[in-house]
Formats: structure tokens, sequence, C-alpha cells
């Protein structure tokens, strides 16, 4: 019965479920009928207008996505994406991260970290043309001069330091978009929620559904007197954006029309059937392991020492994320047979291209495509566990401080990219960054399995062989490896930092273990550094040519054709609605404060503070209790999975929510609008079954989940009373 209503409520509506498509901005216009029907009101082509509002309150932190908030540059992201900043003000004395944080004003709002920015993107240039005119047929030239071609126009760019810029690869090399974005360096932590409100469920509700997480942070950004970007100063004043979001204090319901901005990571939607079972068969079971050892190791080294728990939180944190989202993916692989979905419309391509003579020449560059990608899989796996060796943090910065040296004989646009002059304060950020997150324990041991796995498989490098073995036949690996960071200097952070001055002369004689590594591998590095741009070179010409026919085939089938996400500015949308899961419950939109209590029970993750506990059992909700999150029935509106099966009344404030939106890495923290292009949640999560959207979409199970922001404002409200900041905000009512 439940299907043929929902059969008759679809056909009766005229609306596909199927908002597929990571969009980039100037393609919205061209989806304005989509947009249209999900009820996103707000025209495409100021959306595709990155001056004006919305977008150019939208930013990125270079791995999350946040949004401008108020006109003194206060900024809303995820819990999680702070987490560094929120760890890097953490201290014994005062543990930020267990206790949450609040600037009652702005003189006390700490440094979020020397290596924290904003970063608003002001302008994407098509350069198509410039990056791929007159290239060479050889292979290691052709990557050099595409290399050359992007930095060239990315020095012309960044004419203001104020500016960084860089160029994009879309459809696998087929376009090239310059993007240009301001740099915000202060960056400071305002407002973080204690851990066990920001991660509530932690590990185990990670990519499940329902969540009860308050996974939400504030900064602000902070700039000069001038009013121009600037390096942490206590002199500085905060920032003044172009604009800043809306926020409804109504939120939205379920069939309610949503659109997402943000800086999506990476996903892998045309790639080729043989690419998904690689990453299946080797890949992705071969990084869970060692990222499940990684974890376990941190974890326990981490209940002895509290300090130890503090450095590495942010890592564990993110270690966490990926080994699930890397079971997600294995699960969803065998659950849904993606590869076979993927090959029957790949055999289906190919069939097509017999099909019109414009594309018949296309079928050699798909089997050359075939021959490149077995190349580069050969090469992945003889290389992992040699590059996996070199995992220690010191080690790193040394093999970094070496390549420095050596880039630096060379003229500037001829450095590789990393060690230009343009680099050098991020580069040096990163050498000071070390201090927050390493001891010399952790590393030893993490570095120790990496060896150890290293040493126990046949693909040897000659040169870490001899620094690694001992004259000593009694004296162990562990033994040598202390002795390695007894000797060192790199453990110092202003000797780390005084080898970005130093010559190679002085590397190749320093008596530095760690640098003296470093000048051994060498060779090895840059030669299959070598080997991998040679590789790049043949699939620069192998791949743009292979999505040329991919997209005039999607065209012809009238999927969507929208570029893999690679870290730019990007929207997609959708709407509210819950989904039938895995285990044929259906999953309601949203869920409510009451979950919280029903899941508490003390014990981490699911150790909700006193105070929040108090407020839901006094029912404390202030303006924010929502009596209903449903569509009236009768609605237009109500033609969605969401309208069936209701409970009768809500009677609480949201916690979480789900949408149809296409969402990945990357889009954490981004805002979740409704159709007037107002502030409504933050993104955050995907559901279990969703993770393997990354390669496939799913429309019927794909739903990302979203902090709802009436929940941000009770706990502003009602439970920490940061009036301060609520002051700032601009609230609407429907």
């Amino acid at each position: 019965m439940r299907k043929a209503l929902v059969a008759a409520l679809m056909l009766s509506s005229g609306v596909v479920i199927a908002d597929e498509g990571q969009w980039q901005p100037y393609q919205m216009p061209s989806i304005a009928d989509k947009l249209s029907e999900r009820g996103i009101q707000i025209p495409a082509k100021q959306l595709a207008d990155l001056t004006q509002y919305p977008m150019n309150a939208v930013v990125g932190l270079g791995y999350c996505t946040a949004s401008f908030v108020s006109p003194q540059g206060l900024v809303v992201t995820n819990h999680h994406c702070a987490y560094r900043a929120i760890q890097y003000n953490s201290k014994k004395e005062h543990n930020y991260i267990a206790d949450g944080f609040l600037a009652r004003k702005q003189a006390d709002e700490p440094s979020a970290g020397p290596n924290e920015r904003l970063y608003i993107t002001e302008a994407v240039t098509n350069v198509s043309e410039q990056v791929t005119k007159e290239l060479s047929d050889d292979p290691l030239k052709r990557y050099e001069e595409i290399q050359a071609n992007r930095k060239a126009l990315i020095k012309e760019c960044e004419s203001d330091d104020n500016y960084r810029c860089s160029v994009r690869s879309f459809h696998n090399g087929l376009e090239y978009y310059l993007i240009k974005q301001l740099i915000i360096r202060d960056v400071r932590l305002v407002y973080a929620p204690p851990k066990s409100v920001g991660s509530f469920g932690g590990d185990i509700d990670n990519y499940e559904y329902p969540r009860h997480s308050g996974d939400f942070t504030f900064l602000r950004a902070y700039v000069g007197k001038d009013g121009k970007p600037a390096a942490y100063s206590p002199d500085n004043v905060p920032f003044k954006p172009k604009s800043y979001l809306k926020i409804n204090a109504d939120g939205v319901k379920a069939g309610d029309g949503v659109f997402v901005a943000g800086y999506p990571g990476s996903t892998s939607r045309y790639r080729l059937t043989s690419e998904l079972k690689f990453a299946s068969d080797w890949l992705y079971p071969t990084l869970a392991k060692r990222y499940q050892q990684r974890i376990d190791t941190i974890e326990a080294m981490g209940a002895q020492d509290a300090g130890v728990k503090i450095k590495y939180a942010g890592t564990l944190a993110s270690m966490a994320n990926r080994m699930k989202k890397y079971n997600g993916l294995l699960d969803g692989f065998k659950a849904t047979d993606i590869a076979g979905i993927k090959q029957g419309r790949e055999d289906d391509f190919r069939k097509w291209l017999t099909t019109d003579a414009q594309y018949q020449s296309y079928q050699a560059k798909f089997d050359q495509l075939e021959t490149l990608l077995v190349e580069q899989r050969q090469a992945q796996q003889t290389h992992y566990f040699f590059e996996n060796a070199q995992s220690s943090d010191l080690l790193s910065a040394a093999n970094r401080l070496y390549r420095l040296a050596k880039e630096k004989t060379k003229p500037d646009a001829e450095r590789e990219e990393g060690y230009q002059e343009r680099d050098m304060k991020m580069f040096k950020a990163r050498l000071k960054r070390i201090d927050s997150s390493f001891a010399i324990s952790v590393d030893k041991t993490l570095w120790l399995q990496d060896l150890d796995a290293y040493l126990a498989q046949d693909n040897r490098v000659p040169e870490l062989d001899a620094m690694l073995k001992s004259d000593d036949a009694e004296v162990s690996l562990s033994d040598k490896l202390d002795g390695l960071y007894s000797l060192t200097g790199l453990t110092n952070q202003d000797e780390r930092l005084a080898w970005m001055d130093a010559d190679v002369k002085a590397f190749e004689t320093s008596a530095d273990p760690f640098i003296r590594i470093a000048v051994a591998l060498y060779d090895t590095n840059l030669a299959q550094e070598k080997a991998k741009k040679t590789l790049a070179g043949k699939l620069s010409k192998a791949r743009p040519g292979y999505m040329e026919a991919v997209i005039a085939y999607y065209k012809a089938n009238n999927w969507p054709v929208y570029p893999d996400a690679n870290g730019t500015l990007r929207i997609t949308y959708g709407m509210v609605d819950g989904y039938q899961s895995k285990d044929a419950l259906y999953k309601q939109p949203f869920t409510r404060l009451e979950g919280i209590v029903a899941k508490h029970t003390g014990v981490e993750p699911f150790d909700a503070p006193q105070k929040v506990l108090d407020a839901i059992k006094a029912k404390r909700y202030g303006s924010h209790k929502v009596e209903s999150v449903y569509q009236d029935p009768a609605s237009w509106l109500c033609r969605l999975f969401s309208c069936l099966d209701k409970p009768e009344s809500f009677g609480s404030v949201p916690v979480n929510f789900l949408s149809s939106v296409d969402t990945t890495g990357g889009n954490s923290g981004s805002p979740v609008f409704n159709g007037k292009g107002e502030l409504v949640g933050l993104n955050f999560d995907s559901t279990y079954e969703a993770i393997t959207k990354d390669w496939f979409f799913n429309p019927t199970i794909t739903r990302a989940v979203h902090v709802d922001f009436r929940y941000i404002l009770w706990m502003m409200d009602e439970v920490d009373h940061a009036d301060n900041l609520m002051g700032e905000l601009d609230l609407v009512r429907n």
C-alpha cells in the first residue's frame, strides 16, 4: 500500500527525485527549471554571481566550508572542521575540547592557530585554452608545459599578496579554471560547544541516522586596521564581509526545497569500472587496515597520557572519519552492485560509440586509457609501502626542507609547486604546526609500524634499507629509531625553521639523522616523482579525449553533466526528505531534543552535558519549539516519502535533519539554504548507505545529514546564553 501510494504521488506530481549534481555556480541558469521544481525561489542568475548574496558569504577553510553570519566577520562552520582551532587552544588547565568555549566579548577571542585561513572565492575564469595550447606530444614535457602554463596564470593572478590563486582541472583535464580567492590570515575562535555536543555519538553514530549532533562552531575573521588581510595581531579588527547570511529561525519542513553551497573535495563518478574494482579490491581495504592500526595505537597511548590525547585529538578524529568512510564504501559496494551498474553503463557507452562516426575514434583512446590505468595501479602498489615508510612527521619535514633547498637553486617560476616564494608563509606555518600535534613516543610508534610493514614486503629500496640497518645485530629497529630521535634537532621548532634558509651543502654535510635519511632518499623519491609525472602526461591526453565522448553520451541520455568534485565552489540542490534504510526501516527526516536524553548513557560518546540534559528535561525550548515539521497533507508540497507515516506532533526543537542534496567530504560546514537563500542548517555528514555516492549517485538512498539551525539557536539561547553572539545574527521568520 505504501509503495503504491508513493508511486501515485510521484506520478501525479510530475516530480522526479533525482537531485544529482555538484554544479559549478556558472551552470545554475542552465538548471533553473530544476531549481524551480524544488521550490528554490532565489534566481539562478543570482546564484551564478559570486559577487552577490548568498554566494559571496560562503567561504572555504581549505578542507571544509563555512559562511559569514554577521557584519562583524562572524563565521559558522562544523565543530569537527574547527577541531584544530579548539585543540590549539586546549591545555591541561583548560580543555576546550571537553568543556567547550565561549568568548563573551571580542577581546577574549583567541587565535585559531597560525595555519588557519579563510578563503573567499571572488572569481572563477575559464583558462582551458591558455593551459592546453600547443602542448608537446612527449609525456613528461607535456606535463611540465601544463604546469608551467598553470604557474604563469597563477603568478599573474597573485599580483596582490592578499590573494591566493589556483588553476584546477575539470572533467579530468578537459577544462581548466583559474580560481581567485581573498585570504583571511587572522582567524579566531569564538564559540564551540563541548565535544559531547559537537560530536555526540562519536564514531558510533558517524555516518548513521538518526543523529543528534551539535556539530557547529563559530569563528571570526580579523584584518588589519586598513581593512586588508594581515597576520594575527592584537591590533587587528573584525573583517567586514560584503554580505552575510540571514538566518531563518523558523527553519524548514519536510518537502521544502533546499540548496547547499560549499567546497566538495573529491568524487569519482566518471572513473572507469576497472578503477572502482581496484579501489574495492585493494586500495580501500589496504588503507582501512593501516588507519585502524594507527587509530588503535593513538587511542591506547592517549588513554595513558592526557597530553597525547589532546595533541592527537584532531588527528584521531580525522582518521576515524576516513576509516568509517572506507568501511562504508566497501559495505556499499557489497550491498549494491555498483561495479555491475557501472560496467553495464560502460558497455552501453561502448556500443553508443559505434553508432556515431564522430565518436568511433574514441574507442582507441578508451583502450589506451585502460592500459595506462593498469600501469598506474602497478606503480601505486609498488611504491605504497616505501612512501608509508617515510611517514614520521620529522622525516616528512626533513624531506620537504631538503627539497626546498634544491628548489631554491632554480628560478622561482621553475620551482615545483609548494616550493615557490608564494608558498613560504604556509610552508613555515606547517613547520610550526608540528608542535601542536606531535609527541615523539607516538610518532616513533606509528613510524615503526609502517617500517615493519615495509620490511615485510618485497618492493625494497636499497637506500632506505641501508639507513635502517644496524651494525650491531643485538640492536633492534626500535632501538635504532630511539637513537634517531635522541640525536635530531628537528624536534625544536627554531631549528626546523632555520633549515628553511640552509643551502644544499649544509644538508649534505649534516649529521642530523633525519636530514641524512632525507638526503639519502632524495634521488629515489625524485625518480618516482618523475615516473608519476610522465604517466600523468600520458593521462593528460587520454582522459580528456575519453571525457569528451562521455559527456556527449550523457547528454544523449539526458543525464546531468557536471564535473567531479575537486575542492572548488559548487552548488547542489534537493529537498528535505527521509529514506528507506538498509534495515527496511523508514528514517524520518528530523530528530528532536528528546533523542539526546534517550541516547545518553553518561559514557563517551553518549555523554551529553548536564546543562543540556537539564534544559531538555525542564522543556526550556524558548521560541525554538516546533509543533510540526511536516507540510499540510493537502498541500501540493506533500508528495514525497516524508509526508507518509508521519507522527502526529513534533513538539520539540529539531536537532538534525536529512535532505537529498548531493554532497561529499569538503562540504562539511556548508550552509544549507531554504528556497529564499536563508540559512537553515549546516551540512556535516551523510548516511551510511549514501557513502558510495562518491562513485555512483543513487537518489533513493542518498541523504545528507545537517545540523538544524534551530538547535544551534537553542544552544546559544537556552543553554549557553551566548547573548553577545545572538545579537550579531540577522534572524528572520517565515
